[in-house]
């Protein structure tokens, strides 16, 4: 088997908090939004780049607390511009993990936590401050 995709579904209690964490903090764009019925939970699917989720505000669609570690590359890059927007609810430290990699996590409003991961490089990382383990 080889899979081309994998979409985790995070749950979420809150539309505005959604957008405001996913899309107005880390980036992402809505690609679509679905509701079954008027006045029903939303369904959406985000994306920035390669990452894609889904968010459910649907009972039993995923639950609270899920963890999604994401590997790529810019992560110490990317960490900088999100603590450059001030967003009050999340200032992540960047870390060196035991299983090799440059790593900063953040926590939706939602309970859901994303591990962001760059394999460490010695020469490529060597420049990078990080924050003590906690």
């Amino acid at each position: 088997m080889k899979a081309t995709r994998i979409i985790p579904i995070l749950r979420i209690f809150d539309y505005q908090k959604a957008v405001e964490f996913y899309v107005g903090w880390l980036g992402f764009k809505i690609v679509w939004e679905h509701y079954f019925e008027e006045n029903a939970p939303v369904y959406m699917e985000v994306e920035k780049g390669d990452i894609v989720f889904h968010l459910s505000e649907h009972h039993g669609d995923g639950t609270p607390g899920t963890r999604v570690m994401i590997w790529g590359e810019g992560i110490s890059e990317y960490r900088s511009e999100l603590i450059e927007k001030k967003y009050k609810y999340n200032r992540p430290g960047l870390e060196k993990t035991f299983y090799g990699a440059v790593s900063f996590t953040v926590n939706d409003p939602f309970g859901n936590t994303i591990i962001f991961n760059e394999e460490y490089v010695e020469e490529k990382h060597k420049d990078l401050e990080f924050s003590s383990i906690h």
